[in-house]
């Protein structure tokens, strides 16, 4: 994939969606977007009980599923910590937390980012939930001892799914 590829995305949520890569991948992130992990890396460490995107196949590069940790039904063991961590889709269209033309929310907006497409409005969204989602590393610095990664494991389990550093 390249600057100027047009990605065509045909999965159970999307037929015929299109979108331009304008930017090299992992390249010219906004200047306060600074994630932690490549969305190969958060696949390989277990987010979403390895059930996101799974269809997506086509759309993103093979090697981001070659170590990724993904099951055909929802499973928590394979998750970084071990533990659920997420909310149906469902809770997200109530609460308003579908941008655009990302239908599975957050993590699929990031891996298009990542790949180069730029969609100015949505970027800016999208970048202001990240940096909002800060709030749960000063909760984890704030109550658990230094090095103690067991505790809060659903908010360390949280901020890897947002590309944050859960080890803090």
């Amino acid at each position: 994939m390249a600057v100027g590829d047009i990605i065509v995305v045909h999965d159970k949520m999307q037929t015929d969606y299109r979108y331009e890569l304008v930017e090299p991948a992992g390249k010219n992130f906004a200047d306060d977007f600074k994630p932690v992990f490549t969305p190969q890396k958060m696949l390989e460490m277990g987010v979403f009980e390895g059930k996101y995107c799974n269809d997506c196949v086509n759309e993103f590069p093979a090697s981001w599923y070659l170590n990724a940790k993904i099951s055909e039904k929802p499973d928590a063991g394979l998750n970084f910590f071990g533990i659920k961590s997420r909310q149906p889709l469902a809770v997200w269209r109530q609460k308003g937390w579908i941008y655009g033309p990302d239908p599975r929310g957050w993590f699929q907006w990031y891996c298009r980012y990542y790949l180069g497409r730029r969609l100015f409005e949505i970027d800016t969204i999208q970048i202001k939930r990240w940096k909002a989602f800060a709030r749960h590393a000063g909760q984890i610095k704030a109550n658990c001892d230094p090095g103690d990664i067991f505790c809060r494991p659903r908010q360390r389990q949280g901020l890897l799914q947002w590309s944050y550093d859960p080890l803090i």
